[in-house]
């Protein structure tokens, strides 16, 4: 088995890098094995407190590996809704779901799958080259991988909707004036930038993030009473853990705190 992805830990840093560059790193099923493979040891290893997911080459990712579903005129209706199921929604589902922040450093182009599995992350900064393209619109396609519920919650529901159906590419700069990106950074600065970030939330109370995830994510279904009532049971968490005790008392002695995540 090839490496489909490259991982390496550091600082309490896991990078992992896609890893299919001749193919724009698209999605295949051992990529996708691989990637869950690598975010399952994220979850369960507590030296690892932040992710930072990027792309080697000249592109972050391009979506599904469509040279694998080369079809012709006779060929029975693939169900692509399988697919989906098997791969693209468990991965969003186990990134949102993670107690830890992952950061997306887009290297390159971002289209289709490979699009929104990025704007799957907490935090996404990007390449002054890089561009996003929902492009299933090209192919007869429904965005998907959660593009249907990020963007109308990023940019709106006009432009979410410009976006998908008019399948244009999307430079840096407008996806952050836009709001789809943090930050962008000269090409030659993005992953010593998205590095640097990432070695930072690694040193925080990863108990918080992880718990500040948790309720931002739901407030887009809750009510104003559920979310205040969700905030307080998520406080009664915090306020029992080891970090509030350190930050409370790091900030009365005047020094920096040492958080250990837990």
């Amino acid at each position: 088995m090839s490496d489909s992805i490259l991982v390496s830990i550091d600082s309490g840093v896991q990078t992992i890098t896609l890893n299919r560059p001749d193919k724009l790193n698209s999605f295949n099923p051992e990529m996708h094995t691989q990637l869950r493979s690598a975010l399952d040891r994220a979850k369960s290893d507590d030296a690892i407190r932040c992710v930072l997911l990027t792309g080697a080459g000249r592109g972050f990712c391009a979506g599904q590996d469509l040279s694998e579903r080369e079809m012709k005129e006779s060929d029975t209706p693939r169900d692509l809704g399988a697919t989906i199921e098997k791969y693209y929604n468990p991965l969003v589902k186990f990134m949102q779901a993670l107690p830890k922040p992952i950061v997306c450093a887009v290297n390159g182009v971002a289209a289709g799958a490979g699009a929104n599995i990025a704007l799957a992350c907490d935090t996404v900064v990007a390449a002054r080259s890089a561009s996003f393209l929902q492009a299933f619109a090209k192919i007869g396609l429904v965005p998907d991988s959660g593009g249907t519920y990020f963007l109308p919650r990023l940019v709106g529901t006009g432009r979410a909707m410009a976006l998908a159906m008019l399948a244009e590419k999307l430079p840096a700069a407008e996806a952050e004036r836009m709001g789809l990106v943090w930050k962008i950074y000269d090409d030659d600065k993005l992953m010593p930038e998205a590095t640097a970030m990432c070695r930072h939330l690694a040193t925080q109370p990863t108990r918080a993030l992880g718990l500040m995830k948790q309720a931002i994510y739901a407030a887009g279904g809750n009510s104003l009473a559920q979310q205040l009532d969700l905030e307080r049971d998520l406080q009664r968490q915090a306020g029992g853990s080891p970090d509030y005790r350190e930050g409370v008392t790091a900030f009365l002695e005047k020094r920096k705190p040492v958080f250990t995540g837990r």
